[in-house]
Order: structure tokens, then C-alpha cells, then sequence
């Protein structure tokens, strides 16, 4: 069934686009989804005027113009279906209302001014008592052979920013009287917005003022009774089922989704963090489920993604479809296909699934290079696109795709593009309703803007054709391409008023439209134009001084029109032969402020509803206008004629000679519903515009398709084998519902051919969405691009680059591409070879496998020595092997120093504490750890150890080990009564549990030599008296105490800037060898020396004197995955042992054992 629509959409690559003649209150996308089967979320009802109305949806403003979508929430509830009467002049009612009868006058020839009617029109006037004061209105007509019109009034303060009151009006006798209902919903209850069911007309949905309550008012028996239910959040849009009468979709103001299933009695969460406008309901036979709900929602990760789940238990059954993030908002699921945008790099890539199946890159001309797209059709298994190409600033090209919606081919540029009071994007494009293939754009050609019309779906465009003569009878001499008819593609903002441009598919031909005669498109003598043979031919009204709103009066060609102007009118014209001769009409005695037209959507009742009032102090007026009187009898054989579509004298469209019967003009009888149908179509020859030029092809100046300079060549055949055949395409492909016939001589259809056996050349080797990266964990799937070469001759070896590898026996098996997981995070060198027996070729890949930093942990020396080098290191989990950067902050540098491994030397030049910070980039994310590093000339440490009762209360985090550092700091000082400037205390990591206290020299107290001065020699002896006493002692909590034992002490090396004197040096030398000599003496011969007691289990052979401390050790080794420090082992030693004692550290590192001597004395 062909529709009507217009291209008026969101500011998004896929956004509303498609407007249609669905009835105005189910259908209308008032969220901005793309229009047809894109999810209608249904605004305040609003009924059509005179035909069902032309709509599309709307973008919100703060939708910024590159195509994206911008911050702003997108609004929900329209208010373009309600009429604001503030601006209204003040004028007193000359008059009430009351049932009229009305007179016409003779006539034969179009006259200049009204005619009165002979035949008799009834029309009657009700007053809304009560609701003066209400600024806003919202109609609904049931329709459908129902007599049941409902009003919702509202009081809009605009101050607030909110309703303050409302009244809810009912009529059951085709709006002959209204009932108020206020006392059945509530007397203190503020409605704000009704819905209507779209598979069950008698049953509504009104939502309350949220700022009052927040509830919903139903019905289910068109308003004879009410059901009052809480809602536990706040609804800004609803979005009902196709079929399933009671399911509800409702979004919330914080962005979450929810599920009813009994009509808003009961909900559901389904997600949350769901894009506004980016949710859809199953469509019927193409997703099993009927309660599969597709939606666009922010995951834990931060990333959009396009979800699908049944909608009662979404965290259950949920999956993702598109393997990947993509760009929020640019979900869209329309008919056959569903649509999403991911833009990397600063371009947007478009990628389109048809009939469910895996995505794939949409394929637009090579230097097309797209700014923006936009989704205008998917009627007929056809996608049309309006798309911005690299080129273009204020105006789109119109692209046609294949029927999978994959390849798309350019077929009008430079439209003209606008923007709506909202902020939409307008493109103008409009669909001749009743037709396949006919098609208006306005283009832009410099600074002027043109009017085209195709009968071919955009293969071949023509000027349109001037009326013969002006209004006055004259001669125009009007002729393409300096003059032509030019005319607005305008969507009305207001849904009670007709759009500019309106076509019905039950009156097939006939076109009414605003516009002007010239060389260009203009707002200046604008006139009516009204086309009977599909834009053929036109006329323009002659009697019409002003422009006039004119809507299909009935389903034979009856037009009613009425002033456009703001001053208050009281009479309307009618015309019963498509628009030929007119005659006036009084539908009240009182002039009135029209603010909007209400037909019957089946147009079955013969009823006009004119509403708006008198004054701005009045009450809010119905009129109603009962036009059957026009008609005196049913319709007869002998009242319709055939009419054959014409495409400017040629029989044939679309490929066919098509034959329609339509009611004669003039003829004064009622018509049957679907009387006016097309009778035959007879197919016809084929002609070089029956077909599109396929992908990589372009159309010449006569018409043909020649390849393109950057094609090379039919794609279809790159996995052919030996003995296949593929089918191979000529340039043209048929145009999507033409039913031409080819003829046998010259087929331009794409012809079969056999297959040829190749060397492979060419071979390409990509992700499925071409990107270079992908986390851990996820299901990489590559592609393999092929040139040239056989499919079931060649084999395929692909080597992932983590020690895996696969092999093919042939090309037919990676069609669909092949998935690997990564498991660990790296750079891996993916490589490709392909193979026959003719030749090979290979591809090589980079892949960079990411995961998202966790933690990391900085290793540094707590002292530092001033002029030695020291190791700091870095470590990150999960580990980032390549993938990471290290960016260092030292001392007072303003510049990091950047590295791509976790490690650095760097030697303190300065003494005091400096600061050492590490930030991590890796993945997108950012970590960072800083340390502060004591420098010092020189410094003694002491190990200690704790009571066994420590371990019974240690949480293992570094704030833990902080804190106990900072109180056995603190306890040494008080106990020894040094200051605590002097003291440094290291809790390390790993149990049991062990802490290192440095002793620094006090200011001015090191000698030249490097000895410890006296203050820090005395200080040594306190603390190690002090701790083999057990004098040390804090409190961890109220009933436990801690103790700190004497461990062990080192001698940190002494440290001396001045240049070591030679003599100094030899003795040392000649010392080490006396002392050398006298060891090996003694071990020889240590059983002939009475006096010597040995203990060869506890003795060593060498005890250095001088040894680096603890933490002047390697910095670079690693640490365990939970970032705690190397575990430390102590060798046993008794508390108090006189003379020196040798304990062996053990630190646990991440490859093995490595020992540490430390020295005590």
C-alpha cells in the first residue's frame, strides 16, 4: 500500500523522515523516531483534519546542526497538537449558535465570487461553559463509523511552566452536545495529555499533571467510565503495542523504561539509561518474540549500545545484536531494517541489518565521504537516504539503495534543506500518495530553488509544467526551464491545519498545493494549485484572492477550503469536482477564530468539527457542519470514468500502463468506500530510467550507467570457483517495485556468467567494523577481502597472533567471517595468507587488544641517598604488555617524562622529601599513584617485627599500613624523646607483618666523612634498647595492644661527595687481604684451635660490613595481582643476642626467590 510522506526529520544520520497518511493520534512519532514502523510514541490525541494527516515527527531543540544529537533531552509530549489562543484579537461574539439552514445559487462557469448553495447544510454550535479561561485543546475523533468526539481543555501557565487546570468533554452524537466528565476522573484530578490505543480506538490513556500527581486516567469503553492508577515515576512518553491492545511502553523523565501489560495498572522496570526516543516494539514476522522490545541504552561501562530483551524480564534474556558500541541516538528499527551510526576518528560509519540479519557496513559512492545521513523511506524493501555529501553546506543529495538497504546509489543532489520551529532538519522531498515512483523535490540550484517532479522513483527528473493560463484567462507563456510551477513542501506545525502540499491514496491523482509561477521557488504571489493527473498538469483556483487551507472533503475528490488569515471568518468553501468551480458556504452566524478543521477519518459521517472561539474572553466553540446534503444519492456505474496515470504523455509508470476509475467530476453522489481503485495494469517494455544504476555506477547525460572512475569491478564474483556461475551486474539493477519487461535483445538486468579460476590478488584482511581495536574477552570477528581468485580452489590460513592458528580448506567457509578471542591484552600481528595453485597473497593486521586499567601501584625507595641513582617502578593490573604510557612527575619537573615501560632511574640531587607521581593512560582510562621519597646523605635503618596478635586485625591495604607506620612513629619518638623529624617509619607488605625505621641525621650533624654524628649514634642505642625491652607499645584497639621487636639493624652505606684519598685506599686493600688471610687460617685449621667454639649450622662465610638497606634494593620488581608488597620472611632470632646477628629476607617476587642480607648489630 503506497503512502504519503514527507521528508521532515530529526537532526541524526537517521532520524524522523517518513510522514504518512496513518490517523494523526495513533501514529504520530512525537519523539523523533523514524517514522512508518518506528516506534510512534503517541502524542496528546489529536485527530486529522479533513483526511488522515500528513505527519512526521519532530527533533528537539539542542540538536545540534552536524548531524548528531545533541545534549538536550528529547521532548516527548509535543504541543503542536494543541492550539494556543492568547494571541487572539479582542472581539465580543456577534452572535450564539444555533442549527443554520443554508441556500445555493445557480451556476454553471468557475465565478469570481461566492455562490449560495440551494441544497440545504445543517450546522450546529456548543460552548465549552466553564473553560473560558483555558489557553490549550487537544480533539479526538474516534472514527471508524463512531460517533464518540473527546476534548481535553487545559489551562497552560506558562509562568509555572505547567497545567493548572483541565476539563475532559465527551460527545457521543457527533459533536451535537458534550457532557463534561471532570466528576468521573476527579474533580481535583489535572490532566495534561490523552493517548489513544491504535489497535483499539475505544480505549484512552490520560495522563495527570506530574507536578500535582503522578497517574494515569484510563478507559476502556470510549470515556463511560474511568480507572484512576498510581505511577511510581514520571512519564514522558508512551509507546504502545501494534497489536497487543493493554502493552505499554512508558519512558521516564530519568531516562528509564518500563513495561505495563494490563494498561497502565501494573509496570515493570525494563532498562535503564535508555536514549530518549530510541525504543521499538517487536515487529510482526520478523522477531519471534511479540513482546521483543529493541532500545538503545548506556551500559555499565559507559558505552551505547543497541539491546534487545523481552520486555518482562530484560536483564534475563538480554543481547546485543551490533557488536560494539555505537553513537547515541542513531538507533532506529524500521520495517525490514534496523539502523545504527558509530562514528571513530571523527567520521561517522553506517551500518544497516536487514530482516535481522548480521550488520554490515552501508556502502555509499567511494567520494561520497558523507557528513551527515538520514533515513527518508524503507517503504516498498527500498531504503531512501537523504545524505550531506563532503561538498555540501545547506543542502542534501537523495541516494537510493539496493533492497537489503546495503548499496546505495545517488539519484537527485542538492535538495533543499531547512529547519523546523523545533530545530528538525527539513529535507524537501514529497511521495505522491496512491503512486509507486512518484516523487516532488525542491533543489537547489545556485541561489535559486526549483521544483522537480520523477515517475520513474528518482531515475529521471522534469520541471513542472505551468498552468496554460493566469487568472484572469490570460496566457502565461510560461516554459521550462526559464519558467516553470514551483511550490512548498511545507509540514504544517499544527496538526488541526493541512500541510502545504497534500495528496490521499483514496482519491488517486489529484494534488493540492501552495506555490507560484516563475523562475524560482518564491513566497511572493503565492497562490492554489490543484494537479487532477498526478502532476501532469496543473491549475491554479481562480477564486481564492488569499491563501486558503484546503482538505479532501469525502473520498471522490470533494475539497473544503477556508481563509488562512488570522481575522475571524464565517463561511467556508466547498468544490465537488476537484476544485474546478467552488461555492461558499455559512457555517455560523457569529465570525469565528478558527483554530482547527476536524474530519471523520473515514469521512463515512459527512461531518465537519470546526473549533475555536469567538474572543479571547470566550468560551471554547464546536461547530459542527453536517455536509451530506451535498450529496442526493448513492453513487451509480454511470458516475465513474476510467483515468489513465500518465509520466508527461507517455502510457507508461513504473514500468506498467495503469488504468484507475475515479467518480466523474461533479457528479453529486455519495461514493463507497474503496470505489476509487486502479482497474488494470498492463506491463511494459523496459527503458533504460526502469532501472537504477547500481553501486559504482553513475548515470549519464543520456541516460545510460557507465562505471565510475574509482570502480573496479562486480564484487558478487570475488569467491567464485571453477564450474560456478555468479551473477554479475551490468550497471543497472531494476528499480524496486517497476514491472517492466526486458526485452531478449539487449538485458540490462545483472546477467549470470561462469567463473574462472585466478591467481588471489587483492586480499584484504579488516574487522567486521573495521576498527583496529577491541577489549579482552570479546568476540573479534575478522573479514577477509578478496579481489581476484577461486573460492573452493583457494585455501585461507589465518594466524591470530597469540599462538593460534586456523586453517581453511576454501574460500566458501569465511564468508561470514571468522571470530577469535582474545584472552590477554597486547598488540598481536593478525596475518592472512591466501593460497592456490596459481599463486598466493597475504594481509597483516595490527590488533590491539585492550583492558581497562584497574589499578596501579607505584614502587619507590622510602629513603633515598642524595647523588645515587634510584630504581622506581610502576605496575598495572590488569597487565597492559606495549599497551600503556607512562607519564612521570619528579621533584619539581612541570614536563613528564614519558615512557612505555613501568620503570625509571632517576638520581635526587637535592635533600629533603620529593615527591615521585605516575600517571597510566591506557584504554581510555587514566590512573595515577604518587609517593613522597625522603633524600638524605646517609641513614641507618632497624627491621621490626610485631606481636603475633597483629595479623588478626589487618586488613592488607596500604591506608592500614599508613596508618601503623604513623603511630609506631609517633610511639618511638615519645618513648625515646627524639624528635620525630629524625624518625621514618616504612610498614611493608606481605605477612607476617614488618616495618622498617630509618634514622636520619639531624640537621648540620653528618661529618665529612659520612659517620653518624653523636645524636644519631645515640638515638640508634635508645631505640634498640627501648625495643628489646618491649618498651614499644601502642594500641590498636581497646582491648588490643600491639609490640614492636627489635629485628634486625643495618648500616646503610656512608656516604661521602669528597674524592677518597689514595692512601686511604691502598690500606683499606692491604686490610681486606690481612683480614681475608686470617679467615682462611682460621677455617683450615679451626679443629686444631682449642680455644675456638664453632656453630658451623648458624655461621656464614662472608659478613660484609657495609651493605645497601632495605629499601635501597631494586626497585623494577614486580608485584603480585592483588598489589600487595613481596612477602618478607625473617629468620628466627632470639630477642636479645649480644654481638652480630645475620637474618636472611626472603622477598617473594613474581618469578622467584630473591634473598637480601641484612646486618644487625
Amino acid at each position: 500500500m503506497a503512502r504519503v510522506w514527507r521528508a521532515m526529520f530529526c537532526a541524526s544520520w537517521i532520524a524522523c523522515a517518513l510522514a504518512r497518511t496513518d490517523p494523526f493520534p495513533t501514529d504520530v512519532d512525537e519523539a523523533g523516531g523514524l517514522t512508518g514502523t518506528a516506534p510512534r510514541h503517541s502524542r496528546p490525541s489529536a485527530p486529522v483534519a479533513a483526511t488522515p494527516k500528513v505527519w512526521s515527527a519532530r527533533a528537539p531543540r539542542g540538536t545540534d546542526t552536524a548531524g548528531h544529537l545533541g545534549p538536550a533531552a528529547r521532548k516527548a509530549r509535543s504541543e503542536a497538537a494543541v492550539r494556543d489562543k492568547r494571541a487572539a484579537p479582542l472581539a465580543d461574539p456577534p452572535g450564539d449558535g444555533r442549527t443554520l439552514e443554508l441556500r445555493r445559487g445557480g451556476g454553471g462557469a468557475p465565478a469570481a465570487g461566492p455562490r449560495v448553495s440551494e441544497t440545504q447544510l445543517s450546522s450546529s454550535s456548543f460552548a465549552l461553559t466553564g473553560d473560558s479561561a483555558h489557553n490549550q485543546a487537544m480533539v479526538y475523533w474516534t472514527g471508524h463509523n463512531n460517533s464518540v468526539i473527546l476534548i481535553l481543555t487545559k489551562l497552560y501557565d506558562f509562568n509555572l511552566g505547567t497545567v493548572t487546570e483541565s476539563s475532559l468533554w465527551r460527545s457521543v452524537d457527533l459533536g451535537s452536545t458534550y457532557q463534561k466528565l471532570n466528576d468521573k476522573v476527579g474533580y481535583r484530578t489535572v490532566l495534561s495529555y490523552l493517548y489513544v490505543c491504535p489497535s483499539n480506538k475505544k480505549k484512552f490513556l490520560i495522563l495527570t499533571d506530574p507536578d500535582v500527581e503522578s497517574s494515569v486516567v484510563v478507559s476502556s469503553d470510549e470515556g463511560s467510565s474511568f480507572q484512576k492508577f498510581s505511577v511510581s515515576f514520571i512519564i514522558q512518553s508512551l509507546l504502545f503495542h501494534p497489536t497487543q491492545e493493554d502493552w505499554l511502553l512508558g519512558y521516564s523523565h530519568d531516562h528509564k523504561l518500563y513495561n505495563s501489560r494490563d494498561f497502565g495498572k501494573n509496570w515493570n522496570l525494563v532498562h535503564e539509561a535508555v536514549s530518549p526516543s530510541r525504543f521499538y516494539w517487536s515487529v510482526a514476522g520478523l522477531d519471534r518474540e511479540s513482546d521483543l522490545v529493541h532500545l538503545e541504552a548506556h551500559t555499565e561501562s559507559g558505552l551505547v549500545r543497541y539491546i534487545t530483551c523481552l520486555a518482562q524480564r530484560c536483564a534475563d534474556t538480554r543481547q546485543y545484536p551490533f557488536p560494539g558500541r555505537v553513537d547515541e541516538g542513531s538507533l532506529v528499527v524500521q520495517d525490514e531494517y534496523v539502523f545504527v551510526q558509530v562514528t571513530t576518528s571523527g567520521r561517522a560509519k553506517y551500518y544497516v541489518s536487514y530482516q535481522r540479519e548480521a550488520f554490515t557496513r552501508i556502502q555509499l559512492p567511494k567520494y561520497c565521504l558523507p557528513k551527515d545521513m538520514h533515513i527518508i523511506s524503507t517503504d516498498e524493501s527500498q531504503v531512501m537516504a537523504a545524505v550531506q555529501e563532503w561538498s555540501e553546506n545547506d543542502t542534501y543529495s537523495l541516494y537510493i539503495s539496493d533492497h537489503k538497504g546495503l548499496y546505495f546509489s545517488p539519484a537527485l543532489p542538492h535538495l533543499r534543506t531547512g529547519r523546523g520551529a523545533a530545530g528538525n532538519l527539513v529535507v524537501d522531498i514529497y511521495k505522491v500518495a496512491g503512486f509507486s515512483g512518484i516523487l516532488l523535490a525542491n533543489r537547489k540550484e545556485g541561489r535559486q530553488v526549483k521544483t522537480y517532479i520523477s515517475f520513474s522513483k528518482g531515475q529521471r527528473w522534469s520541471l513542472l509544467k505551468a498552468p496554460a493560463v493566469d487568472l484572469a484567462g490570460n496566457s502565461l507563456n510560461c516554459r521550462p526551464p526559464s519558467c516553470s510551477l514551483h511550490l512548498h513542501l511545507q509540514m504544517s506545525e499544527n496538526p488541526y491545519t493541512p500541510d502545504s502540499i497534500s495528496s490521499k491514496e483514496s482519491v488517486p491523482g489529484i494534488i493540492v498545493a501552495t506555490g507560484n509561477i516563475g523562475s524560482e521557488l518564491s513566497y511572493q504571489n503565492v497562490g492554489m494549485f490543484i494537479s487532477s493527473d498526478a502532476g501532469n498538469t496543473w491549475r491554479q483556483v481562480r477564486i481564492f484572492e488569499e491563501e486558503h487551507r484546503v482538505w479532501f472533503l469525502e473520498e471522490g475528490g470533494a475539497l473544503v477550503a477556508i481563509i488562512q488569515a488570522t481575522v475571524p471568518i464565517s463561511h467556508l468553501w466547498i468544490s465537488l469536482d476537484e476544485g474546478r468551480h467552488w461555492q461558499q458556504h455559512v457555517f455560523s452566524p457569529s465570525p469565528l477564530f478558527v483554530d482547527g478543521i476536524l474530519m471523520d477519518q473515514d469521512l463515512q459521517h459527512h461531518v465537519i468539527m470546526l473549533f475555536g472561539h469567538f474572543s479571547y474572553r470566550s468560551e471554547w466553540q464546536l461547530i459542527k457542519v453536517d455536509y451530506r446534503g451535498l450529496f442526493s444519492r448513492q453513487c451509480s456505474e454511470g458516475d465513474y470514468q476510467p483515468w489513465y496515470l500518465l509520466n508527461q504523455g507517455e502510457p507508461c509508470v513504473m514500468g506498467q500502463r495503469q488504468v484507475y476509475k475515479r467518480r466523474r467530476a461533479g457528479s453529486r453522489c455519495i461514493l463507497g468506500k474503496g470505489r476509487s481503485r486502479r482497474i488494470s495494469a498492463d506491463p511494459c517494455a523496459c527503458n533504460v530510467f526502469d532501472f537504477e544504476c547500481d553501486y559504482g555506477f553513475e548515470r549519464q547525460m543520456d541516460g545510460k550507467c557507465l562505471a565510475a572512475f574509482w570502480y573496479h569491478g562486480n564484487s558478487a564474483g570475488k569467491g567464485c570457483s571453477i564450474g560456478q556461475s555468479f551473477l554479475n551486474s551490468t550497471g543497472y539493477r531494476k528499480v524496486v517495485s517497476n514491472s517492466c519487461k526486458e526485452s531478449g535483445k539487449e538485458p540490462v538486468s545483472p546477467r549470470m556468467q561462469q567463473c574462472d579460476l585466478k591467481a588471489p590478488r587483492g586480499v584484504r584482511l579488516s574487522t567486521a567494523h573495521e576498527e583496529l581495536s577491541a577489549p579482552v574477552g570479546t568476540n573479534v570477528t575478522f573479514l577477509l577481502h578478496l579481489d581476484r581468485g577461486g573460492s573452493l580452489q583457494t585455501d585461507v590460513r589465518l594466524d591470530f597472533g597469540d599462538g593460534i592458528a586456523v586453517t581453511y580448506s576454501n574460500l566458501s567457509h569465511v564468508t561470514e567471517g571468522i571470530r577469535h578471542i582474545y584472552k590477554t591484552a597486547g598488540i598481536f600481528s593478525v596475518t592472512a595468507r591466501v593460497e592456490n595453485s596459481l599463486g598466493t597473497d597475504s594481509s597483516v593486521l595490527f590488533l590491539h587488544i585492550t583492558s581497562p586499567l584497574e589499578q596501579v601501584y607505584l614502587s619507590a625507595p622510602a629513603v633515598a641517598v642524595r647523588g645515587k641513582q634510584s630504581e622506581v617502578s610502576a605496575v598495572v593490573w590488569p597487565s597492559q604488555t606495549k599497551m600503556a604510557i607512562f607519564y612521570w612527575w619528579i621533584e619539581n619537573n612541570t614536563e613528564p617524562i614519558i615512557t612505555l615501560e613501568g620503570k625509571l632511574s632517576h638520581t635526587f640531587q637535592i635533600e629533603g622529601t620529593s615527591q615521585i607521581s605516575v600517571q597510566v593512560s591506557s584504554g581510555g582510562v587514566i590512573l595515577q599513584d604518587s609517593k613522597a621519597v625522603r633524600v638524605s646523605e646517609f641513614f641507618r635503618s632497624l627491621l621490626l617485627s610485631f606481636s603475633p596478635n597483629l595479623e588478626e586485625h589487618k586488613p592488607a591495604i596500604p591506608d592500614w599500613r599508613q596508618d601503623v607506620a604513623r603511630v609506631v612513629m609517633t610511639t618511638l619518638s615519645q618513648v625515646s624523646g627524639f624528635p620525630s623529624e629524625q624518625l621514618l617509619v616504612c610498614v611493608l607488605a606481605g605477612t607476617p607483618t614488618a616495618a622498617e625505621v630509618f634514622i636520619l641525621p639531624a640537621a648540620q650533624t653528618h661529618t665529612q666523612s659520612g659517620e653518624l654524628g653523636n645524636n644519631e649514634q645515640e638515638l640508634e642505642k635508645v631505640l634498640g634498647n627501648m625495643l628489646n625491652q618491649n618498651l614499644v607499645q601502642f594500641q590498636l584497639k581497646p582491648d588490643v595492644t600491639i609490640t614492636a621487636y627489635l629485628t634486625q639493624l643495618t648500616l646503610a652505606p656512608l656516604i661521602d661527595s669528597s674524592p677518597l684519598p689514595r692512601a686511604s685506599a691502598m690500606l683499606l686493600l692491604l686490610s681486606l687481604a690481612f683480614l681475608g688471610v686470617a679467615i682462611f687460617f682460621i677455617y683450615k685449621f679451626k679443629r686444631k684451635i682449642p680455644w675456638i667454639q664453632v656453630h658451623t649450622e648458624d655461621s656464614h662465610e662472608k659478613e660484609p660490613d657495609v651493605m645497601n638497606a632495605v629499601s635501597q634494593s631494586d626497585g623494577s620488581s614486580k608485584i603480585p595481582r592483588d598489589f600487595s608488597s613481596p612477602r618478607i620472611t625473617l629468620s628466627q632470632f632470639p630477642s636479645r643476642v649480644p654481638g652480630r646477628m645475620l637474618a636472611t629476607v626472603q622477598a617473594n617476587e613474581s618469578k622467584g626467590w630473591v634473598e637480601a642480607y641484612l646486618l644487625g648489630r
